[in-house]
């Protein structure tokens, strides 16, 4: 199995890598800094490198990068400082995911491609009904105007649930809604839902990003984690509830 990780030199995608690379998996990732990625996994048999800005790339050298890939897992997200929160590219994570699924779609694939995002539990799945506060709605919508990358979330999955949709031929995908995230040493328990138990914005709950990693690992290797979960957007929260 190979799989291409993007975003892999963030806190999160990194974990990720390495429980990929755990499981045996082969493993390419697309990193502009190479002194970024911990140096343990880069000297990896498993691992291959890319060392380039994603969106840098040209259409036809991403759909080299993704043809021979059974999977394509995205932990990309805007750096928390005022650069990376009001500057470009604003829908970073949303222009990624397609041109990532244009070539993957190109390849024209036997079998579907797995695309597995990292997304947010202050997003809703649009496509089931999630009560909601009225406070928590009023302060989601000042987010939105306020706060770009709120607005690129929620274009990304709308995205896989509108344009891919649940029937795709080449696609199928699964994009994945942590809470507050926190940093973990180890995995522990946790918890996954369709839809969330708790208000992100007026009553949050944390998950650790190792696990968060461990999820997508799953989805990624285990089929029938992933004929669980697949065309949904899983909750995933810190230990048991």
């Amino acid at each position: 199995m190979t799989i291409l990780v993007v975003g892999a030199s963030g806190a999160t995608g990194r974990l990720l890598v390495e429980e990929l690379l755990s499981r045996g998996a082969k493993v390419k990732v697309v990193v502009r800094s190479l002194q970024r990625f911990p140096k343990h996994l880069r000297d990896h048999e498993n691992l291959a490198t890319i060392q380039a800005s994603l969106l840098d790339l040209t259409d036809d050298e991403m759909i080299r990068h993704v043809e021979d890939c059974d999977a394509v897992a995205s932990c990309l997200g805007h750096n928390l400082s005022f650069k990376g929160l009001f500057g470009h590219p604003r829908k970073l994570v949303t222009e990624a995911t397609r041109r990532l699924c244009h070539a993957i779609k190109s390849n024209r694939p036997t079998k579907p491609v797995k695309f597995v995002l990292m997304n947010t539990a202050g997003n809703s799945n649009r496509d089931i009904d999630e009560p909601l506060p009225f406070l928590h709605k009023i302060v989601i919508g000042l987010i939105r105007l306020l706060l770009p990358p709120h607005g690129d979330n929620e274009n990304v999955a709308d995205y896989l649930r509108l344009k891919i949709g649940q029937n795709d031929q080449d696609i199928e995908w699964a994009a994945i809604r942590p809470d507050s995230l926190i940093n973990k040493e180890e995995i522990s328990e946790y918890q996954v839902f369709a839809s969330p138990t708790r208000s992100a914005i007026l009553d949050p709950g944390q998950t650790s990003r190792i696990n968060v990693a461990h999820f997508m690992a799953e989805l990624i290797t285990d089929e029938n984690a992933w004929n669980t979960w697949k065309g949904q957007m899983p909750v995933i929260y810190q230990g048991v509830l």
